[in-house]
This record gives C-alpha cells, structure tokens and sequence, in this order.
C-alpha cells in the first residue's frame, strides 16, 4: 500500500492514469502519469491543486477519506491547465464555503474555462502568506513555468515546496510515492522537462533561485514522485537543463533516411566517432523513434549531428519537425555537424543550416556531407573529416 503522508498534516490525494495514450495530445507515455494533489490538515485544511476531470471519481473519494468528515477551507490552484484544474467546479459544488486560492492570471483562465460558473476566488502576489495553523503557505509566483499564470508554494512548517509542473515526471506513481535519487527519475524527467519546459529556460532559472532561498526539504511536484533526501542533484540537474548546459558528454545523431541510404551513412559516422574514443555515440531514426526523446537527447549531449534526405526541393519531413520542435523548444549552445543526401539536387544541407542558422548560440562546425543516393567508399574521408570537426 502507498505511503501517502508526505510530511505532518499533510497527505497525497492524487491518482495515477495508466488509460491517456497521449500526455497533452502529443507526448506518448507508456508508463502512464500521474496526477498528483495534496491536502494540508490543520486548523485550517487546503487542497493543493486538483486533477484531471477523468479521474474524477477517484480523486474526490481519495479527498473524501482524507478530510475523514472535516470541510476544506481553501482550494490553492498552483497551475490552470486542466490535468490539474479539471475538478475546480465539481469541488467548489460539493463544498460551497471553499475559497479559491490563485493569481490574478489563474483566476483570469478559470473564467475561460468554467464559463458561466461564478468561484470565491482570492488572488495572490509574489510573498503572499496563507496562514492554516502550524502550517503556512508562502506563495511563489513562477510565471511560464510553463504557463503564465503558475506559481508554487512553500510550507515553512515542513519545507515543502509544491512546485506545480517543475521537476515533474512522465509515469504512474504505481505505490512508489517518494523517490531520493536521480538514477530511476532523470530519463522521464528530462523528456518531460525539454518538452514542455524546455523554451522557458529563464524562468525556470528565476524560480531554482527563489527555492533555493526557501531552503526545501521535500519537493512535491503535480507529475511524478515526491523528491526527498539529499535534493541537490535534482536542483544540479535542473541548473543543467535550465541554463542548456550540457549534461552527457557525446554526441547525439539524428537521422531521416527514405530509402536507407541516409541511415547507412548515419550508422557509419557513428562507427567513425565510436573508433575515435568518443565517449558516448547515441542513434535516433526520426522516421520511427519518438520525437520527444530525440528533442531529449538532443538537448543532453553537447554535439549534433542531423543526417537527413533531400526531399521536395527542401528537407525530409521528420527531420524538418524535428529541427522545428528544436527551434520551438530554444535549442542553443551547441556544436551541430550535418549529413545531406541528395540523388540529383541535394536541398536537406541548405534548408538544415536556415533553419539552425536562427536558433541560438549553434556552431555549425563545418560544411555538410553530401551523399549522393548511396554512400561509397569515397565519402568516408569525408565523414572521417566531418568527425574530427565535431569532436573537435
């Protein structure tokens, strides 16, 4: 049975949802999510955040057994998107006495989202305390992470911080609620920061600084295992992802291949770069593999490589959403190398050098590899060169 006392007074409501085959339209998570809500017990009793609408049901018996006949007083609604704010109205009905808790922004989008439907909602700034009895609530506002209307909270009492989406996770809890090390959590963690943080390098920088002045002891995110124990490696790793610094040395190649030509090309340069010591090669088919964790490890390691066939007179469409996705995300600060393939005007080498040529801080560190149709022997020099320079 899950251990759901996260500190004195203070309880996990959430649900896992192994059903969504698809995290915000667009993430696959084979593990699943979580959905994750809290509940402080003192004189005063606040719900931190609530759940996505389909699992309703669930979550409102979890909040029921918890307040054991007591009312809740407060209703803190850290982040509006609707996986966490999808129960406001069912809660608000069932407890009419409840005030909302939220910024101005967030009360501004539960308008939009439960039209009609009048709230007793407060709004609350930057600093702003909830007093609950031995426990408090200072609230930090933490704008565009990854919204704009987000803030987090800290519990003085226990020092904890809900930090709404920030060091969430993709994958159902499945029992497990806590977790102390990065070892089981930096894989879905990091696909989950790049892809739905990842623009927001800034604020996320902003919001590391207001918590590391908190001092916490226990994170509670709404998306995957509480953080307890020794955080600093979870507060390292998110310097890392936040300031594009690079985690993992190696290098990252991505390719798009028609026909097979490209990939066979791909898997050599990775031979080539294995052969000359370099530490870590990884291989993404961006016809097949997911996206998501080709953004991922594109942002891990500090060198990229894009092999990609001409198509169209212009680029290889995984490989052009590819680039775009990184375009979208603020990729920067790092070293790309580039492979086109061409059968009789080759075009992938000229639309990849735009489309990095407007992102931020990219060294192109030499002039692409042209294949023409199938590698020969005669390009491996080439690509032997092209290695050199990356790893340069």
């Amino acid at each position: 049975m899950m251990e759901k006392t996260i500190a004195p007074g203070i309880r996990y409501i959430g649900v896992d949802d192994n059903d969504l085959d698809l995290f915000e339209g667009q993430y696959i998570i084979p593990e699943g999510i979580s959905y994750n809500s809290y509940v402080i017990l003192d004189e005063k009793i606040a719900i931190m955040d609530t759940v996505d609408a389909r699992k309703g049901g669930e979550w409102l018996a979890n909040l029921e057994e918890a307040l054991e006949g007591r009312t809740p007083d407060y209703l803190v609604v850290q982040h509006v998107e609707p996986d966490h704010s999808g129960l406001i109205a069912s809660v608000a009905e069932k407890y009419p006495s409840l005030q909302i808790i939220c910024t101005a922004k967030a009360a501004v989008f539960i308008g939009q989202f439960f039209d009609g439907k009048s709230f007793n909602i407060k709004t609350v700034a930057e600093g702003d305390v909830l007093e609950l009895g031995q426990h408090s609530l200072k609230f930090i506002m933490a704008p565009m992470v990854h919204w704009p209307e987000v803030m987090v909270s800290f519990d003085a009492a226990s020092k904890v911080l809900f930090a709404a989406d920030a060091f969430g996770k993709f994958g159902a809890l499945e029992g497990d609620l806590f977790i102390e090390g990065t070892e089981d959590w930096s894989c879905e963690a990091r696909r989950y920061y790049f892809n739905i943080c990842g623009k927001y390098g800034a604020p996320v920088q902003a919001l590391l600084k207001k918590a590391a002045a908190a001092g916490p002891a226990i994170i509670a995110p709404l998306h995957g295992p509480v953080l307890r124990g020794d955080l600093s490696p979870f507060l390292a790793l998110y310097e890392t992802w936040s300031s594009y610094g690079v985690e993992s040395e190696g290098v990252f190649i991505a390719y798009a291949s028609i026909h097979g030509g490209t990939a066979e090309a791909a898997e050599r340069l990775a031979e080539i770069l294995r052969e000359k010591g370099c530490p870590k090669v990884a291989v993404s088919d961006l016809s097949r593999d997911d996206i998501a964790e080709a953004v991922e490890d594109a942002f891990r390691y500090g060198r990229l490589v894009v092999a990609a066939a001409s198509y169209d007179a212009g680029l290889f469409t995984p490989a052009y959403n590819f680039l775009h996705v990184l375009q979208m995300k603020a990729y920067q600060k790092r070293k790309v190398a580039l492979v086109e393939n061409g059968s009789w005007a080759p075009s992938a080498g000229r639309v990849m050098k735009e489309m990095f040529g407007a992102m931020k801080d990219i060294e192109l560190v030499a002039e692409p590899v042209t294949i023409r149709s199938r590698m020969r022997e005669a390009d491996i020099p080439a690509l032997e060169a092209l290695a050199d320079a990356i790893l340069a």
